[in-house]
């Protein structure tokens, strides 16, 4: 059976980290899919309704919260687009 590197290297990661709950792990596992889905290119290209919508969040408060903390604790690189009309970038660090 093969490990998918890049699940496996973020479970590694938040094993030990306080700061992460439920809801961090199911916004980043939106953007792997996200990533995995879009030639596993990074930066990808997001929208927070698509993402919102697969990790089954319905706060925008909730999501935010989640993206700036997962960007703060360096599991990604979240830049905010300033065009309400194009998606904001996300790096996903544990990419391998």
């Amino acid at each position: 059976m093969q490990h998918f590197g890049p699940l496996t290297a973020f479970y590694e990661a938040i094993a030990g980290d306080p700061r992460i709950n439920a809801t961090h792990i199911s916004v980043y596992m939106a953007l792997l899919q996200h990533w995995n889905l879009n030639q596993r290119e990074n930066p990808i290209v997001i929208s927070r309704d698509n993402i919102m919508k697969m990790a089954k969040i319905s706060a925008r408060h909730t999501y935010n919260k989640c993206i700036n903390g997962l960007h703060a604790y360096g599991y990604i690189k979240y830049i905010a687009s300033t065009n309400a009309f194009s998606g904001s970038n996300v790096y996903l660090n544990l990419v391998q």
